[in-house]
């Protein structure tokens, strides 16, 4: 393993399972490996459709809002 992988293994350690299971998932698939589909609750599509009523409407953050919310993601 090459010492850049090893960094980055070593700092998704440090994030949320959740965050740890997605980022495994998409390296996973990098590599070649099929990944299962993601099955969404009825909550997570109703979020999501939600957002994309949103987007048709021409509704977006504002840069001061993703400011706001990046500053509060651990580093």
């Amino acid at each position: 393993m090459t010492k850049l992988l090893e960094h980055a293994v070593d700092s998704v350690r440090a994030l949320p399972p959740e965050v740890q299971d997605e980022l495994a998932r998409l390296l996973l698939q990098v590599a070649g490996e099929q990944q299962p589909v993601i099955q969404l609750t009825s909550e997570e599509r109703a979020d999501l459709a939600e957002a994309d009523a949103e987007i048709a409407q021409g509704e977006f953050a504002t840069d001061e809002q993703m400011r706001s919310i990046l500053a509060k993601r651990p580093v």
